[in-house]
């Protein structure tokens, strides 16, 4: 981003704030950053921010045309600056790396749809999957041939049933068998 953030939200009508001024910094900072990363980030430069607030902010951004968001199959969305040129990405089967690669045709949409089916077809997102120069110099593949990479999550816990006072007192006083 060479412009300063506060003239790019001011010439889109846009309120000019610390949330969003850090949000758009934090996305030019690192290319194809994650919403939580952002928020980590912002949290760094401004403080206190929910990741509703972060996500709010990137939304807004994005339909604004100041941001772009990419979603890679079986990663979280990701966020970059670089908008308004027709290029594409290179995804690391095995580690996740997004890089930017330039279009080879160079127009959009660059690919054209064998039938179109009365479409307007105005962009085609391409992503080109493989493995990253690091994961092949050190012999890393993918979990399953095929599949893109994944990230271990931990398991999500269930929550507690909730249980209403009156019923804790009811358990209480009723003799246990």
């Amino acid at each position: 981003m060479t412009a300063d953030p506060a003239d790019l939200l001011r010439a889109r009508g846009i309120q000019v704030t610390a949330q969003r001024l850090a949000v758009l910094r934090a996305v030019s900072a690192v290319p194809h950053v994650t919403a939580d990363a952002v928020a980590e980030a912002v949290r760094t430069e401004i403080g206190a921010i929910s990741l509703q607030s972060v996500y709010d902010a990137l939304t807004l951004l994005v339909t604004e045309g100041l941001l772009r968001r990419i979603q890679p199959a079986g990663s979280p969305a990701r966020f970059e600056d670089r908008v308004g040129d027709n290029h594409h990405h290179l995804i690391c089967r095995v580690c996740g790396r997004v890089v930017d690669v330039a279009c080879a045709v160079g127009a959009a949409p660059c690919l054209t749809a064998a039938d179109g089916q009365g479409y307007e077809i105005d962009e085609a997102e391409v992503a080109y999957w493989g493995r990253c120069p690091d994961c092949v110099a050190h012999d890393r593949t993918p979990a399953r041939a095929g599949s893109p990479a994944r990230r271990r999550r931990r398991p999500r816990r269930e929550p507690a049933p909730r249980v209403s006072s009156r019923a804790r007192r009811r358990r209480a006083a009723t003799p246990s068998r």
